[in-house]
């Protein structure tokens, strides 16, 4: 049933949320928010100065210790209600993502069904933080392990998946027994707005979650970082602002988690299924219109192999629908802004130069938004951009290789390391990459791998802890040692 977008406009605060109340900016300020589809304006928002984020800690703080001390098990019930009400309300969230984002609605919808899933899996998580129990070695103590809320954090989300990422940041924080302040990305407010609501209607008290979006958003993140009482920061995206947060974070030794860029390689070897590999590829770079972190951005592929994985990948990616994703048939909306549209069309421009021959139609696209055409590129060099830079759009560069050593030196020879994609019938490769690749993830024969059971993260420049998994609640939490005289120590 198709959603009535200026009523569901209507429902989804535009302000600032303090202490359990929407408010108004301090100085009044706002900043407008635009569909990328059609560059038409679709909401305008209060836009949070450093008072405003102060005021956010403040009530954060001020509640802390109360929501600390609130049993696991109230805290699970919480966001159980809040994946059932995100469910409940799956087409409102699918139909502002695909708003302000640009995203087809079915993967907006596919968004919906991944990001409630960590609200439902740290209200199962809630109750499993476990401590350990056990004598030390001399006999002379017992020695007992228990994890406490880490405290007030600041949550900062990318604009690429609005509700996942907030998901991802807010139910551990919650399960964990940690106040937040939320800062959504200014590109795309509306969602995390909304989300932030279900969460008050899933009986979230007043002052748990704050959330403060801004025109600018160091504005609010320096105010912050720059207060003792903050001592948590999460943040996803790019690695040059990760560096910024982390040098800010040092001032106070808060502890951080740092989701940031990616220059994933999808690798096909000469005895792959092909057709699984271009299917696999289509996931793993379509998802987003390549709009994500996790996106293939290089492709590695046996030269045996290479002519007919690139003739069918360019087959399928010229089988796409550019168009407002609003329309049910469209299957790629626009990227999010002209800058991104602009770099994309200069990442084509220097790998032409430089060798490559584009494989599918680079025709203009004439609709108003900012449309790109998903574009196949074959004989890349190692110099171009494409190859070098996280990509963030539909452009899929490919390479060939010709051993198996010589595609691991060319896939780890980036600065970054989150994801990887490797499509091979040898299960006994499968271990060989996997020692072999510099990445936090890796997918085998699949190309797409995020869930909210595993614990998602990268090495080197892309980032620092990981998120979801048993290991995402620990990164909300501190360990505490409880050394305790053994009673029996001295009866020998």
């Amino acid at each position: 049933m198709a959603v009535n977008v200026e009523e569901l406009l209507s429902r989804v605060p535009k302000g600032l949320l303090i202490c359990g109340e929407w408010r108004d900016s301090s100085d009044g300020s706002t900043y407008e928010v635009e569909n990328p589809a059609t560059k038409e304006v679709v909401a305008t928002m209060a836009s949070g100065s450093s008072a405003d984020a102060l005021a956010a800690l403040n009530s954060a703080c001020s509640v802390q210790d109360q929501w600390a001390a609130t049993s696991p098990r109230e805290r699970a019930d919480i966001l159980r209600r809040a994946f059932e009400l995100v469910h409940e309300r799956a087409e409102d969230f699918a139909t502002l993502m695909t708003l302000e984002m640009g995203k087809p609605l079915t993967e907006s919808r596919g968004e919906v069904t991944y990001g409630a899933e960590y609200l439902r899996w740290f209200s199962e998580e809630a109750v499993r933080d476990y401590g350990h129990s056990s004598p030390v070695p001399e006999g002379t103590l017992r020695m007992i392990t228990r994890r406490k809320p880490v405290g007030p954090c600041l949550l900062i989300t990318p604009w690429n998946f609005p509700l996942a990422m907030a998901t991802r940041k807010v139910a551990p924080a919650v399960a964990a027994g940690c106040t937040m302040v939320l800062k959504p990305a200014k590109l795309t407010p509306l969602t995390a707005q909304y989300f932030a609501k279900t969460m008050e209607d899933a009986g979230l008290p007043a002052g748990v979650l704050n959330v403060v979006s801004g025109e600018s958003a160091s504005t609010i993140s320096n105010a912050l970082l720059a207060d003792a009482r903050l001592r948590k920061v999460s943040f996803t995206g790019s690695t040059a602002v990760g560096r910024s947060l982390l040098k800010s974070a040092s001032h106070n030794v808060l502890r951080t988690s740092m989701e940031l860029g990616g220059n994933a390689p999808f690798i096909v070897f000469e005895d792959a299924d092909i057709d699984q590999a271009v299917e696999g590829a289509m996931g793993a770079k379509m998802r987003n219109m390549g709009e994500a972190c996790t996106a293939a951005n290089r492709f590695f592929v046996h030269e045996s192999v290479a002519r007919e994985f690139t003739r069918k990948l360019a087959k399928r990616m010229g089988q796409l629908k550019l168009g407002n994703g609003l329309d049910e048939k469209t299957t790629c909306g626009p990227v999010i802004e002209e800058k991104a549209l602009k770099n994309l069309d200069k990442l084509v421009e220097d790998a032409v130069s430089k060798g490559a021959t584009v494989e599918t139609d680079r025709r203009a696209v004439k609709k108003p938004g900012y449309f790109f055409r998903p574009t196949v590129l074959s004989n890349v060099s190692s110099r171009a951009r494409v190859m070098r830079e996280e990509i963030f759009g539909p452009i899929a560069p490919i390479m060939t290789f010709r051993s198996e050593a010589e595609v691991i030196e060319l896939a780890n020879d980036t600065e970054y390391g989150l994801a990887s994609y490797v499509y091979s019938e040898d299960s006994d490769r499968l271990w060989r990459l996997a020692d072999g690749l510099e990445f936090g993830l890796m997918g085998f024969n699949s190309g797409v791998i995020s869930n909210a059971a595993a614990p998602f993260g990268g090495v080197k420049q892309s980032g620092l802890g990981r998120e979801g998994g048993a290991e995402g609640i620990e990164e909300y939490t501190e360990v505490q040692y409880l050394g305790i005289r053994d009673p029996y120590a001295n009866q020998a």
